[in-house]
This record gives structure tokens, sequence and C-alpha cells, in this order.
């Protein structure tokens, strides 16, 4: 993946987080803290957010192709 490849898919992680209502209230969330995380062998991008109205937190998870190791790549083919 290209360094714009890896932009689009950020983006297009903020965009799902930006139209999710919240569960409780139905207020907007917004971005706290990003991590990374391996589950299962398989990068994640964890997105933790907080309701912008009535504070309910939320975790996003969303697979993140674009960390895997050049060389567990090379292991598949």
């Amino acid at each position: 993946m290209t360094v714009r490849d890896i932009m689009k898919y950020i983006e297009s992680e903020f965009k799902i987080i930006n139209h999710t209502p919240c569960e409780i209230c139905g207020g907007d969330y917004f971005a706290e803290d990003t991590h990374i995380a391996i589950i299962d062998d398989v990068p994640y991008d964890l997105c933790t957010c907080t309701c912008s109205n009535c504070g309910h937190e939320k975790t996003f998870e969303f697979s993140a192709p674009f960390l895997e190791n050049k060389q567990s790549r090379k292991n598949l083919n």
C-alpha cells in the first residue's frame, strides 16, 4: 500500500465514526485515542471515542492491513 492508500483507509475509518450516532442518545462521537492491537495475529486500528452529548464511550475496531509485516505476507505466498 502506498502512503496515499493508507491515508484514504484511515480517512474512511473516521467517516464511519462521524456517521455513527451514539447508541445511547444519538449524539456525535469524537475520537479520544487511537492505538494498534494484534488480535488473532491480525492488526487492528482501535479508536476509542466519546459522545459529545452524553459522554458514552465506544471503541471502534478496524482491520489494519496496512500494518501487516512484509515478512508475514511473504510467508503467505
